[in-house]
């Protein structure tokens, strides 16, 4: 969301005011960019988002678009509550613990590789924590937000072919391996200007919990990318032909809804802002059970 075209944000500020939001999360890529005219375009971006900003958290992960400068000035303007200038942290919020993660380290590698090797551990450790057996009660659901999806299916981003995240550099240091061994809920993913709604999903294969259900116990994480809430470089086309993974998708302007109803059921809803605020799609995640995944890899 820049601060050009920002489709979203009277909704959003409006949804807030009216309290219905614990806390906004934005999967990165702020005002484009915000180190632009010396700075000028990111002070004019934060004056936008203060009437929401003020209202509710509003927790940030980085994207390509703040990468400037090592990302000083992303760490210099959204102090999250994490080591390493915020570029992955993590938080508790009813009964889900939600990780931030930099994907970016691992396409920026001219400020350190050390980055990626920090991140992978610290994620290893915290998602271990959060899997300890009075953790996982208390709070069951574990979401991971971060800005570029392992899996798109956009017609012209060279990002839908590239799996650094996913498998790591040279087949070392990947983070999908992780959401396995960890059972991960749900990840939220940004970058591609659309929304897209997977099927569970592991190693590009469908884990579905049953053919009639398949977000009821799913075998697999499930993976919501949501970049559409607006900016100068308007909306992204997707290619004709659907991956068998992929379950809904829109191209038009909006922002997606997560509600946390108990430790069992998980509601999610996509807006769309050029309808005027019209539901086109959602889904219920239910679990009875969190735990890692049954699948050897």
């Amino acid at each position: 969301m820049g601060n050009k075209n920002a489709h979203s944000l009277s909704y959003l500020q409006d949804e807030a005011q009216r309290d219905h939001f614990d806390l906004v999360l934005h999967v990165g890529d702020f005002a484009y960019d915000m180190d632009s005219n010396n700075a000028l375009v990111g002070d004019e971006f934060m004056r936008q988002i203060q009437p929401l900003a003020a209202i509710v958290p509003y927790m940030t992960c980085p994207g390509n678009h703040e990468q400037a400068y090592n990302f000083s000035n992303y760490g210099a303007r959204f102090r999250m509550p994490g080591p390493d200038s915020t570029l992955f942290y993590s938080f508790d919020l009813g009964p889900v613990h939600f990780v931030s993660i930099s994907t970016e380290v691992y396409y920026f590698t001219r400020y350190g590789l050390k980055l990626i090797v920090n991140q992978y551990n610290w994620l290893k450790e915290d998602l271990a924590k959060a899997n300890l057996p009075e953790n996982r009660r208390r709070r069951p659901w574990l979401v991971v937000m971060g800005h570029r999806p392992m899996y798109c299916s956009e017609s012209n981003d060279i990002d839908c072919s590239c799996e650094y995240t996913r498998t790591g550099l040279l087949g070392v240091y990947g983070l999908e391996p992780l959401l396995m061994e960890f059972g991960v809920d749900l990840v939220i993913w940004a970058h591609e200007h659309s929304y897209e709604r997977t099927w569970p999903l592991y190693d590009n294969k469908v884990y579905n919990g049953s053919y009639d259900k398949p977000y009821v116990n799913p075998g697999a994480p499930v993976h919501i990318i949501t970049g559409s809430a607006g900016c100068q470089e308007a909306n992204d086309p997707f290619r004709p032909d659907p991956m068998s993974w992929s379950a809904f998708r829109s191209s038009d302007y909006g922002y997606t809804r997560l509600v946390a109803h108990n430790k069992t059921h998980v509601y999610m809803e996509q807006v769309d802002v050029d309808l005027k605020g019209k539901v086109i799609d959602s889904f219920w995640l239910v679990k009875n059970q969190h735990k890692p995944y049954n699948i050897k890899h």
